[in-house]
Protein backbone atom coordinates (compact mmCIF):
# COMPACT_ATOMS: atom_id res chain seq x y z
CA UNK A 1 0.00 0.00 0.00
CA UNK A 2 1.02 3.59 -0.48
CA UNK A 3 2.05 4.32 3.13
CA UNK A 4 4.54 1.50 3.08
CA UNK A 5 5.90 2.43 -0.32
CA UNK A 6 6.90 5.87 0.89
CA UNK A 7 9.03 4.46 3.68
CA UNK A 8 12.67 3.65 3.13
CA UNK A 9 13.57 0.00 2.78
CA UNK A 10 15.45 -0.13 6.07
CA UNK A 11 12.59 -0.75 8.48
CA UNK A 12 10.96 -3.65 6.62
CA UNK A 13 14.28 -5.40 6.03
CA UNK A 14 15.35 -4.96 9.66
CA UNK A 15 12.01 -6.26 10.84
CA UNK A 16 12.28 -9.33 8.66
CA UNK A 17 15.80 -9.92 9.93
CA UNK A 18 14.60 -9.84 13.53
CA UNK A 19 11.71 -12.16 12.76
CA UNK A 20 13.86 -14.75 11.03
CA UNK A 21 16.82 -14.60 13.40
CA UNK A 22 15.13 -16.48 16.23
CA UNK A 23 15.21 -13.41 18.45
CA UNK A 24 11.50 -13.71 19.15
CA UNK A 25 11.44 -17.31 20.35
CA UNK A 26 11.59 -16.47 24.02
CA UNK A 27 8.84 -13.84 24.08
CA UNK A 28 5.33 -14.39 25.36
CA UNK A 29 2.62 -16.01 23.28
CA UNK A 30 -0.70 -14.45 22.37
CA UNK A 31 -2.12 -14.56 25.90
CA UNK A 32 0.61 -12.27 27.30
CA UNK A 33 -0.71 -9.00 25.85
CA UNK A 34 -1.06 -6.02 28.12
CA UNK A 35 -4.73 -6.66 28.78
CA UNK A 36 -4.68 -10.46 28.94
CA UNK A 37 -5.87 -12.42 31.90
CA UNK A 38 -7.89 -9.57 33.33
CA UNK A 39 -11.03 -7.55 32.77
CA UNK A 40 -9.29 -4.36 31.71
CA UNK A 41 -11.42 -1.93 29.77
CA UNK A 42 -8.38 -0.19 28.30
CA UNK A 43 -7.24 -1.44 24.90
CA UNK A 44 -4.01 -0.37 23.25
CA UNK A 45 -4.16 -0.28 19.46
CA UNK A 46 -0.84 0.08 17.68
CA UNK A 47 -0.90 1.23 14.05
CA UNK A 48 1.18 2.64 11.25
CA UNK A 49 -1.74 4.76 10.08
CA UNK A 50 -1.60 8.51 10.09
CA UNK A 51 -3.34 11.55 8.67
CA UNK A 52 -6.83 11.25 7.29
CA UNK A 53 -6.92 7.46 7.41
CA UNK A 54 -6.21 7.33 11.13
CA UNK A 55 -8.76 10.06 11.80
CA UNK A 56 -11.34 8.12 9.79
CA UNK A 57 -10.72 4.94 11.78
CA UNK A 58 -10.89 6.82 15.07
CA UNK A 59 -14.16 8.46 14.01
CA UNK A 60 -15.57 5.00 13.35
CA UNK A 61 -14.27 3.15 16.40
CA UNK A 62 -14.05 5.69 19.26
CA UNK A 63 -17.82 6.30 19.59
CA UNK A 64 -18.51 2.55 19.80
CA UNK A 65 -15.76 2.11 22.38
CA UNK A 66 -17.23 4.92 24.48
CA UNK A 67 -20.69 3.30 24.33
CA UNK A 68 -19.16 0.05 25.57
CA UNK A 69 -17.15 1.69 28.35
CA UNK A 70 -13.86 0.92 26.62
CA UNK A 71 -10.90 3.29 26.60
CA UNK A 72 -8.69 3.07 23.52
CA UNK A 73 -5.03 3.96 23.83
CA UNK A 74 -3.94 4.75 20.27
CA UNK A 75 -0.23 4.16 19.55
CA UNK A 76 0.53 5.34 16.00
CA UNK A 77 4.05 4.99 14.65
CA UNK A 78 5.74 5.96 11.40
CA UNK A 79 8.13 3.08 12.04
CA UNK A 80 5.47 0.46 12.70
CA UNK A 81 7.14 -2.54 11.05
CA UNK A 82 10.30 -2.32 13.11
CA UNK A 83 8.65 -1.14 16.33
CA UNK A 84 6.08 -3.95 16.48
CA UNK A 85 8.85 -6.53 16.17
CA UNK A 86 10.88 -4.78 18.87
CA UNK A 87 7.88 -4.72 21.20
CA UNK A 88 7.15 -8.39 20.63
CA UNK A 89 10.79 -9.21 21.24
CA UNK A 90 10.59 -7.35 24.55
CA UNK A 91 7.24 -8.95 25.46
CA UNK A 92 5.69 -5.48 25.55
CA UNK A 93 2.65 -6.25 23.45
CA UNK A 94 -0.23 -4.01 22.42
CA UNK A 95 -3.67 -5.56 22.64
CA UNK A 96 -4.41 -5.03 18.96
CA UNK A 97 -2.11 -4.14 16.09
CA UNK A 98 -3.21 -2.84 12.69
CA UNK A 99 -0.69 -4.30 10.24
CA UNK A 100 -0.20 -2.44 6.93
CA UNK A 101 1.12 -5.62 5.24
CA UNK A 102 0.53 -9.33 5.87
CA UNK A 103 4.16 -10.46 5.92
CA UNK A 104 5.15 -9.54 9.47
CA UNK A 105 1.68 -10.42 10.74
CA UNK A 106 1.96 -13.94 9.32
CA UNK A 107 5.46 -14.38 10.73
CA UNK A 108 4.22 -13.39 14.19
CA UNK A 109 1.25 -15.73 13.83
CA UNK A 110 3.54 -18.61 12.87
CA UNK A 111 5.56 -17.96 16.04
CA UNK A 112 2.42 -18.08 18.21
CA UNK A 113 2.39 -14.39 19.04
CA UNK A 114 -1.09 -13.66 17.64
CA UNK A 115 -4.39 -15.22 18.62
CA UNK A 116 -6.49 -16.91 15.92
CA UNK A 117 -9.72 -15.07 15.26
CA UNK A 118 -11.86 -17.91 13.92
CA UNK A 119 -13.54 -18.58 17.26
CA UNK A 120 -13.93 -14.88 18.06
CA UNK A 121 -15.54 -13.63 14.85
CA UNK A 122 -18.67 -14.68 12.97
CA UNK A 123 -16.84 -16.46 10.17
CA UNK A 124 -19.86 -17.59 8.09
CA UNK A 125 -21.14 -14.01 7.94
CA UNK A 126 -17.66 -12.67 7.17
CA UNK A 127 -17.20 -15.10 4.29
CA UNK A 128 -20.44 -13.90 2.72
CA UNK A 129 -19.79 -10.22 3.40
CA UNK A 130 -16.13 -9.61 2.63
CA UNK A 131 -14.74 -8.81 -0.80
CA UNK A 132 -13.47 -12.13 -2.21
CA UNK A 133 -9.85 -12.69 -1.24
CA UNK A 134 -9.85 -10.26 1.69
CA UNK A 135 -9.97 -12.99 4.34
CA UNK A 136 -7.26 -15.02 2.62
CA UNK A 137 -4.86 -12.11 2.99
CA UNK A 138 -4.92 -12.51 6.79
CA UNK A 139 -4.98 -16.30 6.87
CA UNK A 140 -2.02 -18.39 7.99
CA UNK A 141 -2.05 -22.21 8.02
CA UNK A 142 -5.81 -22.28 7.59
CA UNK A 143 -6.60 -19.88 10.45
CA UNK A 144 -7.50 -16.19 10.37
CA UNK A 145 -5.02 -14.02 12.26
CA UNK A 146 -5.46 -10.70 10.47
CA UNK A 147 -8.87 -9.14 9.89
CA UNK A 148 -8.83 -6.71 6.97
CA UNK A 149 -10.53 -3.61 8.38
CA UNK A 150 -9.64 -1.10 5.69
CA UNK A 151 -9.07 -1.52 1.97
CA UNK A 152 -7.31 0.30 -0.81
CA UNK A 153 -7.55 -0.38 -4.52
CA UNK A 154 -4.70 -0.23 -7.02
CA UNK A 155 -6.25 -1.66 -10.19
CA UNK A 156 -7.48 1.71 -11.41
CA UNK A 157 -7.05 3.91 -14.46
CA UNK A 158 -8.02 7.57 -14.08
CA UNK A 159 -8.89 9.89 -16.94
CA UNK A 160 -9.97 13.52 -17.56
CA UNK A 161 -13.69 12.91 -17.62
CA UNK A 162 -15.04 15.63 -19.89
CA UNK A 163 -12.28 15.43 -22.50
CA UNK A 164 -12.31 11.62 -22.49
CA UNK A 165 -16.06 11.43 -23.03
CA UNK A 166 -16.12 14.26 -25.57
CA UNK A 167 -13.55 12.36 -27.65
CA UNK A 168 -15.88 9.36 -27.67
CA UNK A 169 -13.52 7.09 -25.74
CA UNK A 170 -14.94 4.22 -23.70
CA UNK A 171 -13.57 2.16 -20.83
CA UNK A 172 -11.88 -0.96 -22.22
CA UNK A 173 -13.14 -4.39 -21.20
CA UNK A 174 -9.90 -6.28 -21.83
CA UNK A 175 -6.17 -5.68 -22.16
CA UNK A 176 -6.34 -5.86 -25.98
CA UNK A 177 -9.03 -3.15 -25.86
CA UNK A 178 -6.80 -1.08 -23.56
CA UNK A 179 -3.94 -1.37 -26.06
CA UNK A 180 -6.32 -0.47 -28.88
CA UNK A 181 -7.50 2.61 -26.96
CA UNK A 182 -3.87 3.60 -26.42
CA UNK A 183 -3.18 3.29 -30.16
CA UNK A 184 -6.33 5.26 -31.03
CA UNK A 185 -5.45 8.18 -28.76
CA UNK A 186 -1.90 8.28 -30.13
CA UNK A 187 -3.11 8.06 -33.74
CA UNK A 188 -5.18 11.20 -33.14
CA UNK A 189 -2.05 13.14 -32.27
CA UNK A 190 -2.64 13.01 -28.52
CA UNK A 191 -0.59 11.45 -25.73
CA UNK A 192 -2.34 8.42 -24.18
CA UNK A 193 -0.52 7.95 -20.87
CA UNK A 194 0.98 9.86 -17.97
CA UNK A 195 3.48 7.74 -16.07
CA UNK A 196 6.07 8.36 -13.34
CA UNK A 197 7.87 6.05 -10.92
CA UNK A 198 10.07 8.49 -8.96
CA UNK A 199 9.54 8.27 -5.20
CA UNK A 200 12.80 9.22 -3.50
CA UNK A 201 14.45 6.19 -1.87
CA UNK A 202 11.40 4.11 -2.91
CA UNK A 203 11.72 4.94 -6.62
CA UNK A 204 10.41 2.10 -8.73
CA UNK A 205 7.42 0.97 -6.70
CA UNK A 206 4.81 2.27 -9.20
CA UNK A 207 6.50 0.11 -11.86
CA UNK A 208 6.21 -2.93 -9.61
CA UNK A 209 2.49 -2.17 -9.35
CA UNK A 210 2.26 -2.30 -13.15
CA UNK A 211 4.02 -5.66 -13.26
CA UNK A 212 1.92 -7.05 -10.44
CA UNK A 213 -1.22 -5.89 -12.21
CA UNK A 214 -0.31 -7.59 -15.46
CA UNK A 215 0.89 -10.82 -13.84
CA UNK A 216 -2.41 -10.97 -11.97
CA UNK A 217 -4.47 -10.35 -15.12
CA UNK A 218 -2.59 -12.82 -17.31
CA UNK A 219 -1.95 -15.53 -14.74
CA UNK A 220 -4.99 -15.28 -12.50
CA UNK A 221 -4.98 -15.28 -8.72
CA UNK A 222 -3.46 -18.76 -8.27
CA UNK A 223 -0.41 -18.14 -10.47
CA UNK A 224 -0.06 -14.63 -9.03
CA UNK A 225 0.21 -16.11 -5.53
CA UNK A 226 2.77 -18.63 -6.79
CA UNK A 227 4.81 -15.80 -8.27
CA UNK A 228 4.64 -13.75 -5.06
CA UNK A 229 6.07 -16.75 -3.15
CA UNK A 230 8.65 -17.43 -5.91
CA UNK A 231 7.17 -20.75 -6.96
CA UNK A 232 7.02 -19.01 -10.33
CA UNK A 233 10.25 -17.16 -11.09
CA UNK A 234 10.60 -13.62 -12.35
CA UNK A 235 12.45 -15.06 -15.34
CA UNK A 236 9.38 -16.95 -16.55
CA UNK A 237 6.99 -16.82 -19.52
CA UNK A 238 4.24 -15.31 -17.36
CA UNK A 239 6.35 -12.41 -16.10
CA UNK A 240 7.83 -11.86 -19.54
CA UNK A 241 4.32 -11.65 -20.98
CA UNK A 242 3.48 -9.00 -18.38
CA UNK A 243 6.69 -7.12 -19.15
CA UNK A 244 5.94 -7.26 -22.88
CA UNK A 245 2.60 -5.53 -22.41
CA UNK A 246 4.11 -2.89 -20.14
CA UNK A 247 6.81 -2.32 -22.75
CA UNK A 248 4.19 -1.78 -25.47
CA UNK A 249 2.48 0.84 -23.33
CA UNK A 250 5.45 2.60 -21.77
CA UNK A 251 8.22 2.32 -24.35
CA UNK A 252 6.34 2.93 -27.61
CA UNK A 253 7.20 6.37 -28.91
CA UNK A 254 4.34 8.80 -28.35
CA UNK A 255 2.55 6.72 -25.73
CA UNK A 256 3.85 8.44 -22.59
CA UNK A 257 4.07 12.14 -21.87
CA UNK A 258 7.78 13.00 -21.87
CA UNK A 259 8.72 9.64 -23.35
CA UNK A 260 10.38 6.63 -21.79
CA UNK A 261 13.35 8.71 -20.64
CA UNK A 262 11.14 10.77 -18.31
CA UNK A 263 9.44 7.92 -16.47
CA UNK A 264 12.13 7.26 -13.86
CA UNK A 265 12.46 10.92 -12.93
CA UNK A 266 8.77 11.81 -13.07
CA UNK A 267 7.23 11.82 -9.58
CA UNK A 268 4.50 9.23 -9.10
CA UNK A 269 2.20 11.65 -7.28
CA UNK A 270 2.22 14.53 -9.74
CA UNK A 271 2.70 12.47 -12.90
CA UNK A 272 -1.02 12.43 -13.66
CA UNK A 273 -1.66 16.14 -13.20
CA UNK A 274 -1.06 17.10 -16.87
CA UNK A 275 -4.26 15.29 -17.83
CA UNK A 276 -6.18 18.15 -16.22
CA UNK A 277 -4.71 20.74 -18.56
CA UNK A 278 -6.67 22.19 -21.48
CA UNK A 279 -6.18 20.32 -23.74
CA UNK A 280 -5.17 17.32 -21.63
CA UNK A 281 -1.50 16.41 -21.57
CA UNK A 282 -2.56 12.77 -21.39
CA UNK A 283 -5.75 10.75 -21.15
CA UNK A 284 -4.87 7.74 -18.99
CA UNK A 285 -3.14 7.44 -15.61
CA UNK A 286 -2.81 4.18 -13.65
CA UNK A 287 -2.58 4.58 -9.88
CA UNK A 288 -4.25 3.65 -6.59
CA UNK A 289 -7.35 5.24 -5.11
CA UNK A 290 -5.26 7.48 -2.84
CA UNK A 291 -4.43 9.87 -5.68
CA UNK A 292 -8.03 11.07 -5.68
CA UNK A 293 -7.53 12.53 -2.21
CA UNK A 294 -6.51 16.09 -1.47
CA UNK A 295 -2.76 16.53 -1.64
CA UNK A 296 -2.13 14.37 -4.72
CA UNK A 297 -4.43 15.50 -7.52
CA UNK A 298 -4.64 19.33 -7.68
CA UNK A 299 -6.91 20.86 -5.06
CA UNK A 300 -9.27 22.35 -7.62
CA UNK A 301 -9.67 18.94 -9.25
CA UNK A 302 -10.37 17.21 -5.94
CA UNK A 303 -12.92 19.88 -5.05
CA UNK A 304 -14.86 19.06 -8.24
CA UNK A 305 -13.74 15.46 -8.62
CA UNK A 306 -16.98 13.96 -9.89
CA UNK A 307 -17.02 16.37 -12.84
CA UNK A 308 -13.28 16.39 -13.50
CA UNK A 309 -12.21 12.79 -12.97
CA UNK A 310 -13.38 9.48 -14.37
CA UNK A 311 -12.10 6.04 -13.40
CA UNK A 312 -12.33 2.48 -14.65
CA UNK A 313 -10.89 -0.76 -13.38
CA UNK A 314 -7.74 -2.05 -15.07
CA UNK A 315 -9.32 -4.61 -17.40
CA UNK A 316 -8.84 -8.40 -17.40
CA UNK A 317 -6.87 -10.24 -20.06
CA UNK A 318 -10.08 -11.11 -21.91
CA UNK A 319 -13.60 -9.68 -21.57
CA UNK A 320 -14.85 -12.86 -19.87
CA UNK A 321 -11.61 -13.60 -18.00
CA UNK A 322 -10.89 -13.66 -14.28
CA UNK A 323 -11.14 -10.12 -12.98
CA UNK A 324 -9.07 -10.15 -9.83
CA UNK A 325 -7.83 -6.78 -8.64
CA UNK A 326 -4.72 -5.69 -6.82
CA UNK A 327 -5.02 -3.78 -3.59
CA UNK A 328 -4.17 -3.72 0.05
CA UNK A 329 -5.45 -2.79 3.44
CA UNK A 330 -4.77 -2.80 7.16
CA UNK A 331 -5.11 -6.06 9.06
CA UNK A 332 -6.21 -6.15 12.69
CA UNK A 333 -4.35 -8.73 14.73
CA UNK A 334 -5.08 -9.69 18.35
CA UNK A 335 -2.31 -10.21 20.88
CA UNK A 336 -4.49 -10.25 24.00
CA UNK A 337 -6.78 -13.20 23.45
CA UNK A 338 -8.16 -13.02 27.02
CA UNK A 339 -9.00 -9.32 26.89
CA UNK A 340 -12.78 -9.19 26.45
CA UNK A 341 -12.70 -5.50 25.56
CA UNK A 342 -10.17 -6.06 22.77
CA UNK A 343 -12.22 -8.93 21.38
CA UNK A 344 -15.35 -6.77 21.44
CA UNK A 345 -13.62 -4.07 19.40
CA UNK A 346 -12.44 -6.63 16.87
CA UNK A 347 -15.91 -8.08 16.60
CA UNK A 348 -17.29 -4.64 15.85
CA UNK A 349 -14.55 -3.95 13.29
CA UNK A 350 -15.56 -7.15 11.50
CA UNK A 351 -19.12 -5.99 10.80
CA UNK A 352 -20.30 -4.35 7.59
CA UNK A 353 -21.63 -1.42 9.63
CA UNK A 354 -18.18 -0.49 10.91
CA UNK A 355 -16.68 2.54 9.21
CA UNK A 356 -19.76 4.54 8.33
CA UNK A 357 -18.35 7.71 9.91
CA UNK A 358 -14.90 7.16 8.44
CA UNK A 359 -16.23 6.47 4.96
CA UNK A 360 -17.96 9.84 4.90
CA UNK A 361 -14.55 11.48 5.39
CA UNK A 362 -13.28 10.03 2.11
CA UNK A 363 -10.01 8.51 3.36
CA UNK A 364 -11.24 5.05 4.34
CA UNK A 365 -12.82 2.23 2.32
CA UNK A 366 -14.60 -0.84 3.67
CA UNK A 367 -13.54 -4.34 2.56
CA UNK A 368 -17.18 -5.49 2.88
CA UNK A 369 -18.82 -5.88 -0.50
CA UNK A 370 -22.23 -5.25 1.10
CA UNK A 371 -21.12 -1.99 2.69
CA UNK A 372 -23.51 0.81 1.77
CA UNK A 373 -21.62 2.80 -0.88
CA UNK A 374 -23.93 5.77 -0.22
CA UNK A 375 -21.70 6.41 2.80
CA UNK A 376 -18.83 7.48 0.52
CA UNK A 377 -18.79 11.22 -0.12
CA UNK A 378 -18.28 11.26 -3.91
CA UNK A 379 -19.38 9.30 -6.94
CA UNK A 380 -15.73 8.76 -7.77
CA UNK A 381 -15.09 6.89 -4.51
CA UNK A 382 -18.36 5.01 -4.96
CA UNK A 383 -17.24 3.92 -8.44
CA UNK A 384 -13.90 2.74 -7.05
CA UNK A 385 -15.66 0.78 -4.33
CA UNK A 386 -17.96 -0.86 -6.87
CA UNK A 387 -14.94 -1.90 -8.94
CA UNK A 388 -13.50 -3.64 -5.87
CA UNK A 389 -16.75 -5.17 -4.65
CA UNK A 390 -17.52 -6.59 -8.09
CA UNK A 391 -14.12 -8.19 -8.60
CA UNK A 392 -13.34 -11.89 -8.72
CA UNK A 393 -10.81 -11.59 -5.93
CA UNK A 394 -8.69 -9.04 -4.06
CA UNK A 395 -4.99 -9.88 -4.36
CA UNK A 396 -2.68 -8.11 -1.92
CA UNK A 397 0.09 -5.96 -3.36
CA UNK A 398 2.70 -8.50 -4.44
CA UNK A 399 5.87 -6.59 -3.58
CA UNK A 400 4.47 -5.88 -0.10
CA UNK A 401 4.09 -9.62 0.42
CA UNK A 402 7.54 -10.54 -0.92
CA UNK A 403 10.68 -10.63 1.26
CA UNK A 404 11.85 -7.09 1.97
CA UNK A 405 15.13 -7.58 0.10
CA UNK A 406 13.08 -8.27 -3.04
CA UNK A 407 9.78 -6.40 -2.75
CA UNK A 408 11.36 -3.24 -1.32
CA UNK A 409 14.76 -3.74 -2.91
CA UNK A 410 15.75 -5.62 -6.04
CA UNK A 411 12.26 -5.44 -7.60
CA UNK A 412 12.17 -1.64 -7.29
CA UNK A 413 15.74 -1.31 -8.54
CA UNK A 414 15.32 -3.82 -11.35
CA UNK A 415 12.26 -2.12 -12.76
CA UNK A 416 13.89 1.29 -12.52
CA UNK A 417 17.03 0.06 -14.24
CA UNK A 418 15.07 -1.55 -17.06
CA UNK A 419 12.78 1.41 -17.65
CA UNK A 420 15.66 3.89 -17.62
CA UNK A 421 17.62 1.73 -20.06
CA UNK A 422 20.46 1.03 -17.64
CA UNK A 423 19.92 -2.73 -17.89
CA UNK A 424 18.05 -5.17 -20.07
CA UNK A 425 14.90 -7.00 -19.06
CA UNK A 426 16.93 -10.24 -18.96
CA UNK A 427 19.39 -8.70 -16.52
CA UNK A 428 16.65 -7.26 -14.34
CA UNK A 429 14.66 -10.50 -14.05
CA UNK A 430 17.70 -12.66 -13.37
CA UNK A 431 19.01 -10.22 -10.76
CA UNK A 432 15.68 -10.18 -8.93
CA UNK A 433 15.52 -13.98 -8.93
CA UNK A 434 19.08 -14.12 -7.62
CA UNK A 435 18.24 -11.76 -4.74
CA UNK A 436 15.48 -13.99 -3.36
CA UNK A 437 16.44 -15.24 0.13
CA UNK A 438 17.39 -18.90 0.29
CA UNK A 439 14.89 -19.57 3.11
Amino acid sequence: MRRKKLFTTLAPITAVALLTSGCLNDGGSAQTGSGSGNTSTTVEIMTGMGGGLLQAVKASLDPYAKEQGITIKWSPSDNFNQLIVTRVQGNNLPDIALFPQPGIMKDLAAKGKLAPLDDILDMPTLKNSMTPGALEVGTQDGKLYGLMMSMNVKSLVFYPKQAFESAGYEAPKSIPELLALTDKIRSEGKTPWCLGIESGPATGWPATDWMEELVLKYGGRAKYDDWVTHKIKFDSPLVRQAAGTFEKIAFTEGNVLGGRKSISSNNFGTAGNPMFRTPPGCYLFKQGNFVAEKGIFPDDVVADIDNRVGVFGFPPATPDGENSIEGGGDLAGLFSKDNAAAKKLLQYMSTKDFGTAGAKMGSWMSPHKDFDVANYPTNTIRDIAKIAYGSTSLAFDGSDAMPGAVGSGSFWKGMTGWISGQQSLDQALKTIDGSWPAS
